[in-house]
């Protein structure tokens, strides 16, 4: 047990590892890479934890930063938004469809050839949020670390992969996808904050998971919806906020990481990139019968977090509301369904 003091944990540990995601944010921004200020955080962290140094992350960054970004997303849910939303409904619900049927692809692909049970592969395969995927997994006798590895390995592949992506093949979005409030108005800023933390209590308090995303989300897209004049957030704390969770996200991984089950996590590997390729093809045949452009299904339909494909959209200027939509709707179906689901899927995989 690390009997570390306090002081020696902020100084040592907590405030390098703050240091170095800055560090490498900026650089990462001043090559005008995508995501500079998530990525630059998340592999820099992630190379050093498993390099062997001890750097933990600060307590609660990981949720403060997915208040700012559920907060930023929330500023984009206007009236005509929510209105083209409805006009794309079907869509939403087979991208979102389409995800669970290509993650029970990929829990075949693991179960049968990272040699795990069952369970195992169902819920390190299925593209839902890391920490429902492992609560469920601990019902059904799965290996948690496992799960968890494959979790964390999915989310870090499809963030390096899908922006990197758009931004060397696709161009910027459109205006449209803007937020309705562009600019910081500090009077308004404190009705801003209220509501956010009011989002975030009532989740919490209903026990709806990803309450730091979806809570500020939601109540801050209540009164984008109906026109409330808001302000939006600074650019330094949405920068902070990406910092924060790739921070968070580099600190799944250690030195054992990549020793304790390679063939595990090379087929995790393998299965994702199915995955996106699986999603692509999908979102290419869907976007020619529908009319949408290409880089905004591709990040509605991709694998990776929530947050991070939401806030990927906002940053290159593609539909935050339809990314975001498809991505709340998948954690709903998998979250609510994945119970019932893993009972056929063990039932078809269990021994004659």
């Amino acid at each position: 047990m690390d009997t570390i003091s306090t002081p020696r944990r902020l100084f040592g540990r907590i405030l390098p590892a703050l240091a170095v995601a800055a560090l490498a944010g900026y650089g990462a921004a001043a090559l005008h890479s995508p995501l500079p200020w998530m990525l630059g955080p998340l592999f820099s962290v992630a190379i050093l934890r498993v390099a062997g140094l001890k750097l933990e992350a600060p307590a609660g960054g990981r949720q403060a930063g997915q208040w700012a970004i559920g907060t930023a997303l929330g500023l984009y849910f206007t009236p005509a938004v929510l209105a083209e939303l409805g006009r794309n409904t079907v869509a939403i619900v087979l991208m979102a469809a389409a995800s669970v049927v290509f993650g029970l692809i990929a829990a075949r692909i693991i179960e049968r050839w990272g040699q795990v049970s069952p369970a195992t592969g169902f819920f390190a395969g299925l593209p839902g949020g890391a920490s429902e995927m492992v609560v469920l997994a601990e019902r059904e006798g799965a290996a948690l670390d496992r799960v968890a590895a494959a979790h964390a390995l999915r989310v870090m592949l499809v963030v390096s992969v899908v922006p990197f992506a758009l931004h060397h093949w696709a161009s910027e979005g459109h205006d449209a996808f803007r937020a309705l409030a562009g600019e910081v108005n500090w009077l308004r800023f404190p009705l801003l904050l209220a509501t956010s933390a009011a989002g975030v209590w009532l989740f919490r308090r209903l026990a709806i998971s990803n309450a730091w995303v979806l809570g500020p989300l939601f109540a801050v897209g209540l009164l984008t919806a109906a026109n409330l004049p808001l302000t939006s957030l600074p650019r330094w704390v949405v920068n902070g906020g990406q910092l924060l969770l790739g921070t968070a996200l580099g600190m799944r991984f250690s030195p054992s990481f990549f020793r304790v089950a390679p063939r595990f996590l090379s087929v995790s590997a393998v299965s994702t990139g199915l995955t996106l390729a699986l999603s692509g093809a999908f979102v290419l045949a869907l976007s020619m019968a529908i009319g949408m452009p290409v880089p905004s299904l591709l990040l509605s339909a991709s694998p990776g977090g929530m947050a991070e494909m939401s806030i990927t959209a906002r940053e290159m200027h593609f539909s935050v509301p339809l990314v975001t939509a498809t991505h709340v709707l998948r954690v709903v179906l998998l979250t609510v369904c994945a119970p019932r689901l893993c009972q056929h899927y063990l039932a078809w995989r269990a021994p004659r």
